[in-house]
């Protein structure tokens, strides 16, 4: 810190939707009462970053914004009242940091946070309704409440999730937000059982992660669809035990499982497909929207086809209890039952998060890791 409280560290800037982010120095003003200043190790690049970069995502409206939401670093500082962690632990900073005390987190329902520190926060705002930086004297908001394209991020103490320090933190980062809302969606939303089948259309960074939790919930029979055969190829990698390049999916899915799958996770954000994923089900089985369809479609789905007990069920961030989930996943990792290493496709400066982005959009990477010295 200087002695005026604010610490300058580079970041990646974005200042007008559509266009590319830029590279510039932020002013960081050091953490208030339960906020922790962390050093971001790594940072994961998300299709809703992509989203917010787009102008498409209804939380990221008014800029200068830092983007990045799926990271872990180093504890640098804490403020006042901080008493779950200090100066040099390692964290994955959560997605979202319950408050605890309102109605949701009351019934265990954590990921429903209404608390308003969490309502801000998903705003980018801390929980005073102001914001720790600034680009050239302009307030600025971290998306989330995060902001992890930065070599710096100002969170809130609730986000901090501690792991052990010989941990990966580059493997960790991406717990935050793929991993934990992939697996989440099989073991927490839909509760899959041992012996089920499963389809995940889909085969991005995330439905990897919905492939790996259902291999970790003893599903059988678990078929990845997708449009592009180099993630099916991935898919199998991580557990996929059949590969369609999707197309008609109920008739492909058929002729695997008579009548279809118990359970279907669409990951594509994609309402016509998720229609299709639901269709691919079979009686009182379970469909899960994972993926995020834009605001302006609409999803057509015979209500008839509800008389067979079918579910169709949304999921945010995989239901995830951040101190149990996450370091949970950490210890899968640990033990050998979480490839988190397969799906990092490249790690690139903070100079090259354009090219990123680009990557991302192509659909060339599984995840891309943007990583800090």
């Amino acid at each position: 810190m200087s002695m005026n409280g604010v610490l300058t560290a580079r970041a990646a800037v974005l200042r007008e939707f559509g266009s590319p982010m830029e590279i510039a120095e932020v002013e960081i003003d050091e953490p208030k009462a339960g906020e922790v200043l962390v050093k971001v190790a790594a940072s994961g690049v998300c299709g809703s970053d992509i989203k917010a970069l787009d102008g498409n995502s209804p939380v990221v409206r008014e800029l200068p914004y830092i983007l990045g939401h799926e990271s872990a670093g180093v504890v640098a500082a804490v403020g006042p009242a901080v008493t779950s962690v200090r100066p040099d632990d390692h964290v994955i900073i959560a997605m979202n940091g319950p408050c605890g005390r309102c109605h949701n987190c009351a019934r265990g329902r954590v990921h429903l946070c209404a608390g308003p520190a969490r309502l801000s926060a998903i705003m980018g705002l801390m929980g005073d309704g102001t914001t720790r930086l600034k680009v050239g004297g302009t307030p600025a908001r971290p998306m989330i409440g995060i902001g992890s394209f930065a070599e710096y991020a100002v969170v809130g103490e609730a986000a901090c999730v501690k792991v052990r320090e010989d941990a990966p933190l580059d493997l960790l980062a991406l717990t935050a937000c793929g991993v934990v809302t992939g697996v989440g969606a099989v073991l927490n939303t839909a509760r899959v059982e041992p012996g089920a089948s499963v389809l995940v259309v889909g085969c991005g960074g995330v439905g990897l992660n919905v492939i790996q939790g259902a291999v970790l919930a003893g599903a059988t029979t678990i078929i990845a669809a997708d449009v592009m055969e180099s993630k099916l190829e991935l898919a199998a990698e991580f557990g996929a035990t059949h590969t369609i390049l999707a197309g008609d999916l109920p008739g492909q899915v058929g002729e695997i499982v008579r009548g279809g799958t118990d359970y279907a996770f669409d990951v594509t954000g994609n309402a016509d497909v998720l229609a299709k994923a639901f269709g691919a089900t079979q009686p009182g089985g379970t469909t899960v929207m994972v993926g995020s369809p834009p605001q302006a479609q609409t999803l057509a789905i015979a209500p008839q086809t509800l008389f067979g007990s079918r579910r169709l069920m949304g999921t945010q961030g995989g239901d995830a209890r951040p101190s149990h989930d996450l370091p949970l996943l950490a210890d899968l990792h640990r033990r050998g039952r979480l490839n988190l290493e397969g799906l990092v496709s490249e790690r690139l400066p903070l100079e090259k998060i354009n090219e990123a982005v680009d990557h991302v959009r192509a659909g060339a990477v599984a995840r891309s890791v943007i990583v800090f010295d």
